[in-house]
C-alpha cells in the first residue's frame, strides 16, 4: 500500500500537484486514475481567452442596452476594452471563413444553403444576373454574384454617386483634421490615410488643409456601410485617376453601426486599402475598410494587393504608385496623358467578401451640397450630392 501511494502522489506532482495527498479507496483506485487526466489537464489559453472575453462582451452589451432604455449615450470602449476585443484572433478566423468560401458544395445543398442566407439577410435575387441559385458553386460564387445590367443606372446630374450597396452612416464636411466614422465619434484624417507625399509640407497648415488643391475648396467625407446582404462589390463614385494605392494592414474587427459607435478610431485600426487620386475639383480617395470574416479585400486593376496576410508589423502600410508602372495589364489600364489609373463613374473597382465599409474621402467647392440623410439606404449609382451648378439628383 505505502508504495501504491507513493506511485500516485508522484504521479499527481507530475501534473503540478506536488505534496498533495489522497486516501484512495482500493475500489476506486482504478477508476480515479482512469479519469484523473481529464480532471488534471493543462489549460488552453485561446478558450479560456475566448469564453471569458465573450462573457465580459456580453455583460457589456446588456449594460449598453439598458443605458440605451433609460435615454443614456453609450460610452465609448475603453483602451482595456479595446484590447481584449483586438486580441481575438479575428484575422484567423476571417482567413479560415475565406476558405470555407471556396468549398465547392453539393448541388443538392446549394439552394437550401442559400435561401438560408437570403431569408436572414434579405437578398433580393431578382435583381442577381443568375437567379438559379444551383449556378453558385460555393459561398464565394454567391457573394460575388453580377447584377443585371439595369437594375443600377448611374445618375447623370450628380457629380457624385454611391460607390456600394448599403446604408449611410454619416457624412458632411471635414473639420479641424477629424472624421466622424458616426456621429459624435471620430477619428484622425492623418492616421487613416497616412503621410501624403508629394503635399505641401508647411507645418502651419493642417493635414486637411494640405490635401486641398484650392483654397476655395472644402473637404468633404461619406460613409456607407455593406450589410451582409447587401451586393458586395463597389464600383467608382466619379470619373477620375487613382495615383496610389496604400494598404494598411491591421485588425479586422466589427463595422457595423453599433460597433464604430463604441469604438473611437474603428477604421484607423482595422485593416483597409485606400486609393487616392484625382477628380475634377482636385483630392479624391476611396477607402475599402475590412472587417471581421471580410479579411479579403479585391481591388480589379491590382493583381498585386494582397490583404489579410499572417503576420504584418502594427502601424505599418505598403505603397503602390500607379503613376509608374512596368506590368503589361497595368499599363492598358493607366492613361499615359495625365499617369494613374483611369476610372469611369459607374465602373466595377473592386469587391468585399462580406459586408463591410467604403470611406470617400474628396475636395469640392463650398457650394457642394449632400442629398442624403442620416440612416438612409443607397444603391450603387445614386447620386450623394452636386454643386449649384448641377442639376437635382436623378435617383
Amino acid at each position: 500500500m505505502a508504495a501504491a501511494l507513493r506511485s500516485l502522489c508522484g504521479w499527481l506532482s507530475a501534473r503540478t500537484c506536488r505534496g498533495l495527498i489522497f486516501r484512495v479507496p482500493p475500489t476506486s483506485q482504478q477508476r480515479f486514475l482512469s479519469t484523473g487526466r481529464g480532471f488534471l489537464s493543462r489549460p488552453r489559453p485561446l478558450p479560456l481567452l475566448v469564453v471569458t472575453g465573450g462573457g465580459y462582451l456580453g455583460y457589456q452589451h446588456y449594460r449598453k442596452k439598458s443605458q440605451q432604455e433609460d435615454g443614456a449615450p453609450p460610452p465609448l470602449a475603453t483602451s482595456t476594452q479595446v484590447a481584449l476585443y483586438r486580441s481575438f484572433p479575428t484575422r484567423l478566423l476571417s482567413r479560415a471563413w475565406g476558405r470555407l468560401n471556396g468549398v465547392d458544395l453539393p448541388t443538392w445543398l446549394r439552394k437550401p444553403f442559400y435561401s438560408l442566407y437570403i431569408w436572414t439577410f434579405g437578398v433580393n435575387m431578382q435583381e442577381a444576373a443568375v437567379e438559379d441559385l444551383h449556378h453558385y458553386r460555393n459561398l464565394g460564387e454567391f457573394f460575388r454574384r453580377r447584377l443585371k445590367p439595369a437594375v443600377r443606372p448611374v445618375c447623370t446630374s450628380s457629380c457624385l454617386t454611391s460607390p456600394a450597396d448599403g446604408r449611410i452612416l454619416h457624412f458632411g464636411l471635414v473639420k479641424n483634421s477629424e472624421v466622424e466614422q458616426v456621429k459624435g465619434v471620430t477619428y484622425s484624417l492623418e492616421d487613416f490615410l497616412g503621410p501624403q507625399q508629394g503635399r505641401s509640407t508647411d507645418s502651419a497648415e493642417s493635414f486637411r488643409d494640405r490635401l486641398l488643391t484650392s483654397p476655395e475648396n472644402q473637404l468633404f467625407h461619406v460613409v456607407v456601410y455593406l450589410a451582409p446582404g447587401d451586393y458586395h462589390c463597389f464600383h467608382s463614385p466619379v470619373d477620375w485617376r487613382v495615383q496610389n494605392r496604400r494598404h494598411f494592414p491591421g485588425s479586422l474587427m466589427s463595422v457595423n453601426p453599433g460597433v464604430a459607435r463604441w469604438i473611437k478610431e474603428l477604421f484607423v485600426l482595422n485593416e483597409r486599402v485606400a486609393l487616392t487620386g484625382q477628380w475634377e475639383h482636385g483630392f479624391f480617395s476611396l477607402t475599402a475598410v475590412g472587417a471581421t470574416n471580410v479579411g479579403s479585400i479585391r481591388v480589379y486593376f491590382d493583381q498585386e494587393l494582397q490583404t489579410n496576410s499572417p503576420r504584418y508589423n502594427k502601424g505599418s502600410f505598403h505603397d503602390r504608385s500607379y503613376v509608374a508602372v512596368g506590368d503589361q495589364a497595368m499599363k492598358e489600364a493607366v492613361s499615359m496623358a495625365t499617369g494613374g489609373v483611369a476610372l469611369e463613374k459607374g465602373e466595377a473597382l473592386g469587391e468585399f467578401n462580406l459586408g463591410s465599409t467604403i470611406v470617400l474621402l474628396f475636395e469640392a467647392p463650398k457650394d457642394f451640397s449632400f442629398s442624403l440623410q442620416p440612416g438612409q439606404r443607397i444603391r450603387v449609382g445614386e447620386g450623394l450630392g452636386s454643386t449649384q451648378g448641377e442639376g437635382p439628383d436623378d435617383h
